[in-house]
């Protein structure tokens, strides 16, 4: 089966308040059609020398891969971290209609209308 046009971005925050945020930005803007948010996680890292454990909040987005560098950019405008974690994944296939409906979330709409919400994301 060929690449399909879509990524999910991975992205971390160090609250649920700036996760929130962040998610209703992208999704707002058309920059995502769907962010998810899973917390809290665990995650142990290397910053500046020292091994850091800390509780984040993952943000999941999904978008067109011509998007990448847009979302990229607007998280980082978003974000409190000096370096924020925004890793986009190939989708490599998915439902039809599930795709059909994130590429229409993804696109200034026509008319200012919106499409009809899917039962998952």
């Amino acid at each position: 089966m060929s690449r399909v046009p879509f990524v999910v971005v991975l992205i971390t925050a160090g609250s649920r308040r700036e996760a929130d945020r962040i998610a209703a930005t992208l999704v707002e803007e058309r920059l995502a059609a769907c962010v998810n948010l899973v917390a809290p996680i665990a995650s142990v890292y290397q910053w500046r020398g020292n091994i850091e454990r800390g509780r984040e909040v993952l943000l999941i987005a999904k978008t067109r891969r011509a998007l990448v560098r847009r979302l990229t950019t607007r998280v980082q405008d978003l974000h409190s971290y000096d370096v924020p974690e925004i890793i986009a994944l190939p989708i490599e296939a998915g439902s039809a209609p599930y795709l059909e409906w994130l590429a229409t979330e993804t696109r200034p709409p026509p008319t200012g209308k919106r499409a009809t919400k899917p039962s998952r994301s």
